[in-house]
C-alpha cells in the first residue's frame, strides 16, 4: 500500500487528491453474532443512519484464509460525540487494508445506545465488530479534574482496561482514537516487533517530559524514582500496540490505578489518562515509527489552534488536543489539515466526503 511522504514540493492539494485517488476495491464480514450486547430490533433500517453507507471492501488476492490466526484485533471507543470520527476511522481502516475482512473491530461504550449501534450496522452492513460494555463506575472514583473536560470522561480510562473486556484468545490488539484516520496498511503496524515489551508506540524523546507531572511530584523525596533504571520519554496513549497477554500477567490495570489512586491524595498531573501510562511505562516501551501517529493536528489541550504536518512520511493523521476537524468543518473555519480528514467524512449533512 501507498503512504505518504511529506515534502515542501507537494503541496496540501496534491496530497488530498493522492488520498482521493487511493481507492481499493476490497468487503468485511459482519458477524453480529459476536456483538455482546442486546439490542431489542435487529433490523436497521436505510433511514435510520445520518451515515452515507460505505462501499464494501474485500480482500485482496494475496491474503490468507481469513482464519483465526490470520485476524487483526483493533479496539476503538463508541461514543455518541465523537461517532463521527469514528467512522471516518473506521472507513480510512477499510480502505487502505490489503485484508479488510481480516479485520475486527472491538468497540469499548459505556451504555448500549441503539441509535449508535444502528448507525454503525446502516454504515458498514458487513463489518466484523463486537461491543463491549465498560462499567464506569470502575474508574469513575479515580477520575481527577483535567485541564480538559472532554480528558475527564470516563470512557477516556477504558483503554486501562481493555485486556480485562476483550476475549482472552485475543492475544494482541491495536488500540485507536476516534480522532484519526489511517493512511497506510494496518498490517504493517499489526506486525510490529514488540520483543519483550507489553506495549509499541512512537516515542518523543525531544519532548520536555517534566511538563507532564506537577512540582509536587518532582519535589517529591521518592515518586521521580519510579524512572529510574529506564529513559522515560513521552508517548501518546492515542495508538498503541497491545500484548494483551502480557499486559494481563503483568497486572498493569492495577499499576496504572495505583497512581490515578496517588493522584486524588496528592496533585502531580493535570493531564488526564496519559500521565498514569507514563507514570508506569514510558521508557519501557517498544518506540516505532512516528509515521505511525502524526498526533497533535488538533492543536493544544486549551485553544486547539492550528497546526501543520511534521516533515516526514505518514501512515496515521491524529487530530489530538482539543480541535476536532468535523467541528472545524462544519464551523467554516478549518485549519489545512482538516481537509486530509475530510474525505473519510461520511455524514449524510456533510459537504466534505470522499465521493465528492
Amino acid at each position: 500500500m501507498a503512504f505518504w511522504s511529506l515534502s515542501s514540493s507537494l503541496p496540501l492539494l496534491g496530497l488530498l487528491s493522492l488520498l482521493l485517488s487511493h481507492q481499493t476495491s476490497l468487503i468485511i464480514t459482519t458477524n453480529t453474532d459476536n456483538v455482546n450486547i442486546q439490542v431489542s430490533d435487529g433490523r436497521v433500517g436505510s433511514n435510520s443512519s445520518v451515515f452515507r453507507e460505505a462501499p464494501a471492501f474485500r480482500n485482496g488476492e494475496t491474503c490468507g484464509n481469513n482464519l483465526v490466526t490470520d485476524r487483526i484485533h483493533v479496539a476503538m471507543t463508541l461514543d455518541a460525540n465523537y461517532l463521527r470520527g469514528t467512522m471516518a476511522a473506521v472507513l480510512s481502516i477499510l480502505q487502505h487494508s490489503t485484508c479488510p475482512e481480516d479485520v475486527t473491530f472491538h468497540f469499548l461504550w459505556v451504555r448500549h445506545e441503539h441509535e449508535v449501534f444502528s448507525s454503525i450496522k446502516a454504515t458498514f452492513p458487513y463489518l466484523n465488530f463486537k461491543v463491549y460494555r465498560f462499567d464506569v463506575h470502575r474508574v469513575r472514583g479515580l477520575i481527577s479534574k483535567s485541564i480538559r473536560q472532554a480528558l475527564d470522561q470516563p470512557l477516556n480510562y477504558a483503554r486501562i482496561y481493555l485486556a480485562n473486556l476483550i476475549p482472552n484468545e485475543v492475544k494482541r490488539v491495536i488500540y485507536l482514537d476516534s480522532d484519526l484516520v489511517m493512511v497506510d496498511d494496518i498490517a504493517k503496524l499489526w506486525k510490529v516487533d514488540l520483543g519483550d515489551k507489553v506495549l509499541a508506540a512512537p516515542e518523543y524523546c525531544q519532548a520536555n517530559f517534566t511538563v507532564y507531572f506537577t512540582e509536587a511530584f518532582w519535589s517529591d523525596p521518592y515518586m521521580p524514582r519510579t524512572f529510574e533504571g529506564r529513559k522515560p520519554c513521552y508517548f501518546n496513549t492515542g495508538v498503541l500496540v497491545m500484548d494483551v497477554d502480557k499486559w494481563r500477567h503483568g497486572n498493569y490495570t492495577k499499576k496504572v490505578e495505583d497512581w490515578m489512586v496517588l493522584q486524588k491524595q496528592k496533585r502531580i498531573y493535570q493531564l488526564g489518562s496519559l500521565p498514569p501510562f507514563l507514570l508506569v511505562l514510558a521508557g519501557n516501551i517498544m518506540p516505532i515509527d512516528h509515521r505511525w501517529n502524526q498526533h497533535g493536528l488538533g492543536g493544544d489541550n486549551v485553544e486547539g489552534k492550528c497546526r501543520e504536518l511534521h516533515p516526514g512520511p505518514i501512515s496515521l493523521l491524529h487530530w489530538s488536543g482539543k480541535g476536532k476537524p468535523w467541528l472545524r468543518l462544519d464551523s467554516r473555519k478549518p485549519c489545512s489539515v482538516d481537509h486530509l480528514w475530510a474525505p473519510y467524512d461520511l455524514y449524510r449533512s456533510s459537504r466534505h466526503s470522499f465521493e465528492e
